[in-house]
């Protein structure tokens, strides 16, 4: 077997030569898993669906069927090359599922997922017992009874940790009470399982039973070893990768070289060399950024194009035809359902006990069912072992498929989040401001980068009427594929306050400090990760639950060093825009250009100008609302510009809304006395006067106000690539208006667009409100 040909004009035919038919197959899987994907996203089921399923396509079961399909992409000779490609690539995975297990938190865990997992394996594996004695007297005539127990015990008490928290994102529950207790138990079952399977390879060895003795305890040994002299290396290695930089080329080669020879020091064992890889997992410190930056150097190359080869390893060996006749079928029933009794009844009656409710403890059995990709390990070791043949393989593949396959829709019908709470009152800055009360505001942030224009945004919120202002910063982290992602939530859940410190939770803890003279501040740290799509759901259904009168959002437009404004991607643009739509209450997106500059500046030497840019209207009002309480903050000095048309007949307004122009400004006008305010007013005949006039007004301001829909909108700014901030906010973002001043666009509360109205819910509109799927954490700083 050659590895590469000489080419199509010399008479070679590329798919008789190792490499261009590895590449060959790698496409093919890569596109049919994918594809699949797509197609099942819409089911919300994990890409391992999609995995198993392509692989039991591309095997004999499907187009295997064909003999030509067969020889010209899968032919024998080619089978153990694949399979080792394969191999390598599950050793890596392995290793990052180590990296994602954390001794530390799972010895926190609480009593109740202690007892879960402790349920969810006892009771499946005393039912395995009997499923194997039908198994051997039936299909798996002459195997050996202790080997075959364990193998079967392990394969239906397992809960796949990595599909499970794939799953709990999908359907937003992993940060819930009910996601968190899942991912505890399940972390724990994972590690049992490792235990388990160990036991049950070195059980299957064809040697004496005392050669299985010294296999047990060289594993033991080589742990012991790991954790006495590996450990300390890892230790020293992120003790000299410094926060926020790129690990060093050496360290991410000395790693990989030593998960390979722990590999090959498993296999000589007689453990399998997957053992060994997921132990240097473990043994990596988690503390640091080191463990996921290692994650992302390794997740790409091996989920999207190795692992998947796994799963065509194993379909290839699954042949569903071997299930034929009355007997098979029957047992395939048979393994399903105590598959899904032990797990699910065990796991039920548990989580009961504890005093979980009803629904919630169903829902648990359900996800505590999942199966996955360690599955599939366990199933292939003991068949490359012949503890299991070919059809028994085939029944637990097919099992293992449909309990997974079932987890999220069975969950979503059975799991129901907690009713919305009541309407609250102050939706409003208006009226959060207009009384002696708390003033709620929910400031959202991406990266570290808009940290400070926030601070310096929440600093000068801070009146002297209020009897307390109360700050809900917002981290929204975005969920994606990788498993790096999935490693982050648990480093939120378990880890939530060097968490929030370590991504620019600090800047922002010590930022407000004490000023008799001003509202005190209660800052509140809460942590969302999601999907983009689904990102508003956690900004919406936060507000709601915290009563905020207030969104402050980020633009999806970036300050450049060349003064420009960038887009930072179309996903956040869409966060921004569903936001306003629905949103609970007022919402402000932040323009930045650098408010209050990049360092931070105390309570006593703030100094801001800010003008607010008045046409009228409910949003305007809003607008002028906020920056009159704004202007109670001694370092603030705030200029209100009213532009009044020439002809006030082309203005068409509500006499209504008129009355309550004239109110906002007379009150506005009697704070004159009290607080630094200069009130003007510019009468204006064309949009060629306003963008004057504003341009005059950015030479020495550092904030703009402006509302989002004023009601004489100038048409200030064609093919305005940001509807969401309005003409005005439009023009002062554009490339038309050179300034250093930021801008806040608002946008007023509008009770129908609210999910949470009871219009909204007289029509059945809260069916698409989620759970609360955030890591709400207090940190009260007073």
């Amino acid at each position: 077997m050659k590895t590469t040909s000489e080419g199509v004009w010399q008479g070679d035919n590329p798919l008789h030569f190792a490499l261009p038919l590895l590449i060959l197959q790698i496409c093919l899987v890569v596109v049919v898993t994918r594809s699949l994907a797509f197609v099942l996203k819409p089911l919300r089921q994990p890409r391992v669906i999609a995995e198993i399923i392509g692989g039991v396509l591309l095997g004999p079961s499907a187009l295997g069927r064909s003999s030509t399909f067969l020889e010209l992409v899968f032919p024998s000779w080619s089978l153990t090359m694949l399979d080792t490609v394969a191999n390598i690539g599950l050793l890596f995975f392995l290793f990052l599922m180590g990296l994602e297990i954390d001794i530390r938190a799972i010895r926190r865990t609480g009593k109740s997922a202690l007892v879960i997992a402790f349920a969810g394996i006892q009771v499946p594996f005393m039912l395995s017992i009997g499923t194997s004695l039908v198994l051997r007297s039936t299909i798996i005539k002459g195997a050996r009874q202790g080997p075959l127990d364990v193998f079967i015990g392990v394969a239906l008490s397992i809960t796949a940790f990595p599909v499970l928290a794939r799953i709990l994102a999908e359907l937003k529950l992993l940060t819930t009470e009910l996601g968190r207790l899942a991912m505890s138990a399940a972390a724990l079952n994972d590690v049992a399982a490792w235990i388990l399977l160990a036991l049950a390879i070195a059980l299957s060895g064809s040697g004496s039973p005392l050669v299985s003795v010294w296999v047990l305890l060289s594993a033991a040994a080589f742990i012991a070893f790991l954790a006495i002299a590996i450990r300390p290396i890892l230790a020293w290695m992120v003790q000299m990768s410094p926060e926020g930089e790129p690990i060093r080329e050496i360290y991410v080669c000395g790693i990989f070289l030593i998960v390979l020879v722990a590999g090959f020091v498993t296999d000589a064992i007689g453990i399998h060399a997957l053992f060994g890889a997921f132990m240097i997992g473990i043994m990596v410190p988690k503390e640091g950024s080191f463990a996921r930056l290692l994650t992302e150097k390794v997740e790409d190359l091996v989920s999207s194009l190795f692992l998947p080869l796994y799963f065509v390893s194993s379909g290839l060996k699954t042949n569903v035809a071997t299930i034929s006749g009355a007997k098979s079928w029957a047992l395939l029933v048979l393994v399903i359902i105590n598959a899904c009794v032990g797990k699910i009844v065990g796991t039920v009656l548990v989580s009961l006990l504890v005093r979980i409710p009803v629904r919630e403890a169903i829902a648990m059995g359900f996800l505590m069912n999942t199966k996955g990709l360690v599955e599939l390990i366990v199933l292939n070791i003991g068949r490359d072992r012949k503890v299991l043949n070919d059809e028994a393989f085939a029944i637990l593949v097919l099992m293992a498929l449909f309990t997974t396959f079932i987890t999220s829709p069975i969950v979503m019908a059975v799991y129901k989040p907690a009713p919305p709470m009541a309407p609250y009152k102050h939706h409003t800055v208006e009226c959060a401001t207009g009384m002696d009360s708390e003033f709620r505001v929910m400031a959202c942030f991406y990266t570290n980068r808009s940290i400070p224009s926030v601070i310096s945004l929440i600093e000068s919120s801070r009146g002297t009427k209020l009897r307390r202002l109360k700050v809900y910063a917002m981290h929204l982290v975005e969920l994606s594929e990788r498993r790096s992602s999935i490693s982050m939530v648990h480093t939120a859940r378990f880890n939530w306050l060097s968490f929030w410190r370590r991504r620019g939770g600090k800047m922002v803890e010590v930022a407000f400090k004490a000023n008799q003279k001003l509202s005190p501040v209660s800052l509140r740290p809460i942590t969302a990760v999601s999907h983009s799509s689904s990102m508003h759901d956690d900004i919406i259904t936060c507000a709601f639950n915290k009563r905020v009168a207030l969104i402050i959002l980020p633009s999806h437009r970036m300050l450049q060093f060349d003064g420009s404004l960038e887009s930072t991607g179309h996903a956040y643009h869409v966060v921004n825009q569903r936001v306003l739509r629905n949103s609970p209450c007022s919402v402000a997106i932040l323009v930045d250009r650098g408010f209050g500059g990049p360092a931070q500046v105390s309570a006593k030497d703030v100094n801001y100008t800010i003008c607010v840019i008045y046409f009228g209207g409910r949003d305007d009002r809003e607008a002028l609302a906020y920056a009159s309480h704004m202007a109670e903050h001694p370092g603030i000095s705030l200029t209100v510009t009213r532009f009044m048309a020439a002809n006030p007949l082309s203005v068409s307004q509500s006499s209504e809304d008129k009355t309550a122009d004239e109110m906002a400004i007379d009150a506005c006008k009697a704070k004159k006395e009290v607080t630094a305010i200069n009130y003007q007013e510019r009468v204006v005949e064309d949009h060629a006067e306003v963008a004057a006039a504003i341009k005059d007004m950015g030479r020495c301001t550092d904030l703009f106000l402006v509302g989002r829909s004023p009601s004489m909108p100038p048409p200030l700014f064609e093919n305005q690539d940001s509807p969401e901030l309005g003409p005005v906010g439009g023009y002062l973002a554009s490339e038309e208006f050179s300034s250093r001043a930021s801008t806040l666009v608002i946008k007023c509360y509008d009770p129908d667009s609210d999910p949470y109205s009871k219009q909204h819910c007289l029509e059945g509109g809260l069916s698409d409100v989620p759970a609360t799927p955030y890591q709400d954490i207090e940190a009260e700083l007073d």
